[in-house]
């Protein structure tokens, strides 16, 4: 069988377009002006929201991405875990799913594709919802993802924008699936990759109910823009900055060792595109380690909540408090 990773240019939310070049590009749109649309693009945040009466609104969103592993049925269920997250990110439920099917029938075979999608199967039967169609199209490069739709009380919506001075920031899974993956594509074959899919494939939904029970006010999740990046749209749309403690950000069990190669073999693409962009808003102490700073930019594939909660209740939720909102320049993060 082809090692899937073999055939992508980038793996799993590390081939996401760079956040520095999106963002103009998203900057010169014309803005949404429907009056029912609760949430759109203008904050950066995970999910459409669009009302539909007073008590009901429809959470839209749709995520797909190159292979981040070699075995297709792991990559059906992470590629599914990590389009989930977005819905969960907003505080709603996941209702349906599409898959989306980027793939060649005649490079890999048909057995290939039915794992990939028996994978997604089994994610879609542990969140409870029904997978109801997709489209396909002929591409050498194999990508997979769902579009997913959701619904959420108009009043209960959790957006990134919600973020106050004093919150502390909770994490809920580690970091590191980028390294990992990029270690065994250069011939690691100590990296962790059993503990990165246990991540990858972890439903954010409990962390979700978690952070909703502790009156959570803003939230996002972390994938291909890093941890920096992510926190820098939150805080962005909150108007505030943010102060990070590296040594309390978790890490996937042996991911702080690789990175601390001085050959960075497992410094992803992507990861060092995240470092490029976070040094327009982010600062480090000078006595942070090199390893720590390439962590807070992986670029994670299905990762955690990153919740902005008050301090007394932050111990309700899963993971660990990494930092808090600060007063300061809106965006601004420190990383000490």
């Amino acid at each position: 069988m082809v090692a899937l990773t073999s055939l992508s240019h980038g793996a799993g939310c590390g081939c996401k377009l760079p956040a520095a070049a999106i963002g103009p590009l998203l900057a010169g749109l014309p803005r949404v002006a429907n009056p029912n649309v609760i949430v759109g693009f203008d904050t950066s945040d995970d999910a459409g929201v669009v009302r539909v009466r007073d008590d009901l609104a429809i959470v839209t969103t749709a995520d797909f991405f190159t292979p981040i592993v070699d075995d297709p049925f792991d990559f059906g269920r992470i590629a599914a875990t990590n389009a989930l997250s977005d819905v969960y990110a907003m505080g709603a439920s996941p209702v349906s799913a599409l898959n989306l099917v980027a793939f060649s029938l005649d490079e890999l075979g048909g057995e290939v594709l039915v794992e990939i999608l028996r994978g997604a199967a089994a994610v879609a039967d542990d969140a409870g919802i029904p997978i109801v169609g997709g489209h396909s199209i002929d591409d050498a490069e194999p990508k997979f993802g769902w579009a997913v739709t959701g619904v959420v009380d108009p009043a209960s919506v959790i957006t990134n924008a919600g973020g106050r001075v004093g919150d502390a920031v909770v994490l809920t899974k580690p970091l590191g699936a980028g390294a990992v993956s990029t270690a065994l594509k250069r011939g690691n074959a100590s990296a962790p990759l059993a503990q990165a899919v246990r991540v990858m494939t972890t439903l954010n939904r409990d962390g979700s109910a978690a952070a909703l029970a502790a009156g959570v006010h803003g939230m996002t999740d972390v994938t291909g823009f890093g941890l920096l990046g992510h926190l820098h749209e939150l805080a962005l749309a909150s108007g505030v900055a943010a102060c990070v403690d590296a040594a309390a950000v978790p890490a996937i069990d042996g991911v702080v060792e690789l990175l601390s190669d001085p050959e960075e073999r497992a410094v992803a693409g992507g990861t060092r595109r995240n470092r490029v962009h976070a040094g327009e808003f982010a600062s480090f102490a000078d006595d942070v380690p090199e390893a720590l700073r390439w962590l807070v930019c992986d670029a994670m594939t299905s990762g955690g909540l990153l919740a902005a909660v008050d301090p007394e209740r932050a111990g309700e939720l899963p993971g660990a408090v990494i930092g808090r909102l600060v007063d300061g320049p809106a965006g601004t993060i420190t990383v000490r």
